[in-house]
């Protein structure tokens, strides 16, 4: 068995970069958003035109981002959404959301301060994870039946 794993989420921590090195050797194909933050924010204008209202601005980035956001969930199998502990990420939540709706297994990743702002977000997902390294015990598991240690 082979699982194609979205990773949703906070960008400025390296979590992908852990899950991702914990997963090696495992048949896992990962994919995620574009996350340098500033081409994200600013894909739209650079490739439609300029806009001089920022509300525009960000409407154009969004779009061309959820061209990808929205390929990515539907050909996954897993999508870990990540909620970090400096911002609130609206888009992660939507992300969980989508994957929900689209009956993808879900992984939901953050921090126990979290637990009472994400408890319908939790309630959708399959796990609840607090570190990166629960994620890939998750997918080993998955994939070959072997349990941590």
């Amino acid at each position: 068995m082979a699982l194609n794993v979205y990773l949703s989420g906070e960008i400025h921590t390296d979590w992908r970069e852990e899950i991702m090195a914990g997963a090696a050797g495992l048949d896992v194909t990962f994919t995620a958003p574009v996350t340098d933050h500033a081409a994200s924010d600013d894909c739209g204008v650079a490739i439609l035109g300029a806009e001089p209202n920022k509300v525009w601005h960000d409407h154009k980035g969004a779009k061309v981002n959820a061209i990808r956001t929205r390929k990515a969930i539907a050909d996954a199998d897993v999508v870990v959404v990540r909620f970090g502990e400096m911002y609130r990420q609206w888009n992660a939540a939507f992300d969980a959301g989508y994957a929900a709706a689209l009956g993808k297994s879900l992984i939901v990743l953050h921090g126990a301060d979290h637990a009472h702002a994400l408890k319908e977000v939790d309630a959708a997902a399959l796990a609840v994870a607090e570190e990166p390294r629960q994620v890939v015990e998750i997918l080993r598991y998955v994939l070959t039946g072997a349990l941590p240690g």
